[in-house]
C-alpha cells in the first residue's frame, strides 16, 4: 500500500522546499497518517526462512576446469547477463565452481544451459575447494533451464559434468546458488543502549543522537543539525522534536562542517512521526533509527549491526565485491567520503560509459526512458511507480502479480544492484535505495501516531 504522505526521499527535492512544503502539508498529518501504512515487525524477531532470494553466486568469483575460447570465460556464468555464457573444452570430465566468500548453508542451485549441456552432471560443495561432497547427482539431464533443490553446506559450490549432450562442451548461461537463511534481527538493546534515561518530550517526540562510530570518533565531534541548530552530542544528545516539522536533519563526523555527513527525512505531525534513512541520493554514513511509541510500537529501520561493527573501507570494498563491473566505480568516485546512487553519477547520465544500460531492458517492456530517470523515477515513470521499482528490481518482465515478491527481486542484469547492496545490508532488508522503493512495502520507511522517542544511530 502507498503511503498518504511520501517520505521526502520520494520527493527528490532540495532541502529548503520540502521545509516549505511540507509544513504546509503536515497540518493535515495527525489524522491523515494515525495508522501505519507499513504495519512493522516486532523489534527482535526474525523473518522466516527463505530459499531463492538472493544468488548469493552473483558476481563472485568463478574458475573452470577449462574454457573453449576468451570470449567464454568461467565469471559470464555469474555475471547476471544471461546473455553470456561460460563454455569448456570438447571433453569429459569438466567443471565450474564459484567462490562465495564464506561458508554458507546451500538450498538452491539454478543451471541456464546452453545447448551443449550435461546429460550427466553433480553439484558440489566444499569447504576449502579441494574436498568435495555431493549434495545433487543426474544422469538424465534435459537442458534448459533447472532449478535444484539441494542441502549442503560450503564456501565453494560446482557444477561437475561427466557426460554431454553434444560433441561439443559443456556451456552454461548462467549458475545460481541461493542460500537458506534467517533474516538477522535487528540491532540489540544493547546497540541502542540504555532507553530508561530518555527525557519526556514537552512536544511530540524526543530524539536521541548515538555515536556508533565504533571509537573513530568522540561524542564532541559528532554533530547534528536542524532548523538552524547545530551541536555536537557531546553538548547536546537530545531534541525535543516539535510538530510541523518537515524537512531533514544533518549529521557530521569531525566537525560541523565536515565531509563525512548524511542525513535523515521526515514530518511530523501534532501526533505522529513519518520519516526516513535514505540512499536515494548516495550514502555518507551508516545511520539506523528505531521509533518507539507510547502504545508499546517498537520498530528499526538503517544499515544492520554487522555494517556498523566494519569499518569504513571494509564497507566500500564490500560494495565493489558485491556488485557488478558498471556499478563498482561508485565505491571510488567520491571515496572515502560517499557512494553516490547511480542517479548522481555522470557514467549512468547522457554521454556515460553506461548511459544504455537499462534501455534496452525498458524497451523490452515498452518504457523509453533513460538509465537516469529509470534509476531516477523521472519522466514518464515519475507518475509510475509500479513500473519504475519493477524495472529497478529487474521484475518487469514478469507478470505484475509477481512485481510484489521480493523473492524475484534482483536476480539478473540489468537491475540497481546500488539499490540491492542496502537492501542486502540493512535491517529486515528494507532500504530506500531509488525514490520508489517503497512500492511492496521495501522501503526503510516508518510511521506511527502517539510516538515517545526516536534514536538515531550515527556510524562510521
Amino acid at each position: 500500500m502507498q503511503s498518504i504522505l511520501r517520505p521526502a526521499a520520494r520527493r527528490h527535492a532540495p532541502a529548503h522546499v520540502l521545509v516549505l512544503a511540507s509544513v504546509a502539508i503536515m497540518l493535515l498529518a495527525g489524522c491523515l497518517m494515525a495508522a501505519n501504512p507499513f504495519p512493522a515487525r516486532a523489534a527482535g524477531t526474525p523473518k522466516a526462512a527463505a530459499c531463492g532470494g538472493t544468488n548469493a553466486a552473483l558476481n563472485h568469483p568463478a574458475t573452470a576446469s577449462s574454457t573453449e575460447n576468451s570470449g567464454t570465460p568461467a565469471s559470464a556464468a555469474v555475471d547476471g547477463n544471461t546473455g553470456t555464457r561460460w563454455s569448456s573444452a570438447f571433453s569429459d570430465p569438466q567443471w565450474l565452481q564459484v567462490d562465495l566468500g564464506s561458508s554458507q548453508q546451500i538450498c538452491q542451485v539454478s543451471l541456464s544451459w546452453e545447448a551443449a549441456y550435461a546429460t550427466a552432471f553433480q553439484i558440489q560443495v566444499s569447504a576449502n575447494g579441494s574436498s568435495w561432497t555431493t549434495v545433487y547427482s543426474t544422469a538424465a539431464g534435459a537442458g534448459g533451464t533447472q532449478t535444484l533443490s539441494v542441502t549442503g553446506t560450503g564456501r565453494y559450490v560446482r557444477m561437475s559434468g561427466t557426460a554431454r549432450s553434444t560433441p561439443y562442451g559443456y556451456s552454461l548461461w548462467e549458475f545460481g546458488v541461493y542460500t537458506g537463511s534467517t533474516t538477522p534481527p535487528p540491532p540489540s538493546d544493547s546497540f541502542w543502549g540504555d532507553t530508561s534515561t530518555i527525557p519526556a518530550a514537552n512536544n511530540v517526540l524526543e530524539l536521541k543522537i548515538l555515536n556508533k562510530t565504533n571509537g573513530k570518533y568522540p561524542d564532541s565531534q559528532v554533530y547534528w543539525s536542524f532548523n538552524g541548530q547545530t551541536h555536537s552530542i557531546a553538548e547536546q544528545p537530545y531534541f525535543d522534536m516539535p510538530a510541523n516539522s518537515a524537512g531533514r536533519m544533518y549529521f557530521y563526523l569531525g566537525s560541523p562542517t565536515g565531509q563525512y555527513k548524511d542525513f535523515i527525512e521526515f514530518t511530523v505531525g501534532p501526533d505522529v512521526f513519518n520519516g526516513n534513512t535514505t540512499r536515494v541520493d548516495g550514502f555518507g554514513l551508516k545511520l539506523a533509527l528505531r521509533l518507539h511509541a507510547h502504545d508499546g510500537y517498537d520498530t528499526q529501520v538503517g544499515e544492520d549491526q554487522a555494517t556498523f561493527a566494519e569499518d569504513r573501507t571494509a564497507t566500500f570494498q564490500r560494495f565493489q565485491n558485491e556488485v557488478p563491473t558498471e556499478f563498482k566505480h561508485l565505491a571510488t568516485v567520491n571515496a572515502p567520503y560517499y557512494i553516490p546512487a547511480p542517479g548522481s553519477d555522470t557514467a549512468f547520465r547522457t554521454g556515460g560509459q553506461y548511459a544504455n544500460y537499462f534501455t534496452a531492458y525498458a524497451q523490452s517492456v515498452g518504457v523509453n526512458e533513460s538509465t537516469s530517470n529509470i534509476t531516477g523515477c523521472a519522466g514518464s515513470l515519475a507518475g509510475n511507480p509500479n513500473m519504475c521499482a519493477a524495472l529497478n528490481r529487474h521484475v518487469a518482465q514478469l507478470p505484475q502479480s509477481q512485481w510484489s515478491d521480493p523473492s524475484q527481486y534482483y536476480k539478473a542484469a540489468p537491475a540497481n544492484y546500488y539499490a540491492k547492496f542496502w537492501h542486502d545490508h540493512a535491517i529486515n532488508h528494507l532500504a530506500y535505495g531509488f525514490p520508489y522503493d517503497d512500492v511492496a512495502g521495501q522501503s526503510s520507511f516508518i510511521s506511527h501516531g502517539d510516538p515517545q522517542y526516536l534514536l538515531v544511530a550515527v556510524g562510521w
